[in-house]
This record gives C-alpha cells, sequence and structure tokens, in this order.
C-alpha cells in the first residue's frame, strides 16, 4: 500500500457521489467526478482531495489508485466498509451513509464536491468522458494503455502561477506522509 494515500478519505469521495445518484454510479462517470473533484480543488487550493496519483487512460484522465479500488484490483477495510464490489460497469453504496461516513472530508472538500456535483452530476457517463477529454487539456490519449499525468502539467493547464512549486510541495508532502506512517507503524510493533 502507498502510505502516503489515504483509501479511506478516496472511499468517502466515492460514497458521496454514489449517494448523491441514489446510490448506485456506473464506473466511467464516478472516476470522472473523483478526477474533477481533485482537478477543482487543486485549482482553487494548490493541491488535491484524494492525494492520489493521476494518469490518462482511454476514457479519460482518473485517479490512478482510486480506479483500483473502484474496479476491484485493490481492496481495503476501509472501501469495502462503504463501496460495494464492482458489479458488471457499475458501483454501489454498501450500505445508506451518514454525516461520520465523510468525516475525512473538509468543510471546503466537500464544497467543491457538491460543485462539481452540480456541474456534472446530471451527466451521462459518456457525456462526462467526452467533457474531459474536450476540457482537460492535461490528458494525452494513451492508445490503449495509461500513462502519468504529471501534477505540474495540470497546474499549468490551470493557470497556476509557480506550477513546478506547487508540484514539488505535493511530492514533498507524499514523502512527509509516507515517512510518517512508516514511522508510526514501527512505534506501534514497538511500544518503546
Amino acid at each position: 500500500m502507498e502510505n502516503w494515500f489515504n483509501s479511506k478519505k478516496a472511499a468517502q469521495v466515492a460514497a458521496f457521489f454514489c449517494d448523491k445518484q441514489g446510490g448506485l454510479m456506473p464506473v466511467l462517470k464516478l472516476v470522472k467526478l473523483v478526477y474533477l473533484s481533485d482537478r477543482k480543488f487543486l485549482s482553487d487550493f494548490g493541491f488535491t482531495i484524494t492525494n492520489d496519483l493521476h494518469v490518462s487512460m482511454p476514457h479519460g484522465p482518473v485517479n490512478s489508485l482510486t480506479y483500483e479500488y473502484v474496479g476491484g484490483s485493490r481492496e481495503s477495510e476501509d472501501w469495502s466498509a462503504l463501496i460495494s464490489d464492482r458489479e458488471g460497469h457499475n458501483v454501489a453504496l454498501a450500505r445508506p451513509i451518514g454525516e461520520a461516513d465523510t468525516d475525512e472530508l473538509s468543510d471546503a472538500e466537500m464544497d467543491v464536491m457538491n460543485s462539481v456535483w452540480q456541474e456534472f452530476g446530471q451527466m451521462g457517463k459518456y457525456a462526462i468522458r467526452d467533457w474531459t477529454h474536450d476540457n482537460c487539456p492535461e490528458w494525452e490519449d494513451p492508445n490503449g494503455g495509461s500513462s502519468p499525468i504529471p501534477l505540474e502539467r495540470t497546474l499549468r493547464f490551470l493557470g497556476v502561477e509557480n506550477a513546478e512549486l506547487f508540484a514539488k510541495r505535493t511530492e514533498v508532502y507524499r514523502e512527509f506522509r509516507a515517512a510518517l506512517s512508516d514511522l508510526q507503524g514501527q512505534n506501534a510493533n514497538n511500544p518503546w
């Protein structure tokens, strides 16, 4: 597990959107809404909600690890507590959610996600995919595979000054989270 990634927080973002959709959502639409939330938060605040890595895939930009959880190739208790296993091209809430199920998300993050839902929630999965192809220039067609989307590239397309500095800050944050997580793991195994 990438110890800089918070699977519980990513699950809460996914659950938020599934709840808005009535509990069941096409995978393609969900991964686009998660990406667009990260992108908007990056534009507004200089960092992302999920701290996930972004990649270009044939259907547009996605959050890499979140996509793996949605697809079922990664698992965690935090994820399965909120999101059921993928069935066909859909995912669903594992159970109804309440306020405590979004405790990892700040008010600002919730505001951005609500804004993204207002703008894109009524779109179908292919319409939102097409929108990302046309309006997210950081996405480059990977010709059937996937390729990383450098954070600096997204920041530049969003018009953020000092994109390189912001991207470096995010990398330092990930390294800090990884080191902290490692240290906490060591302390849990050694109380002295």
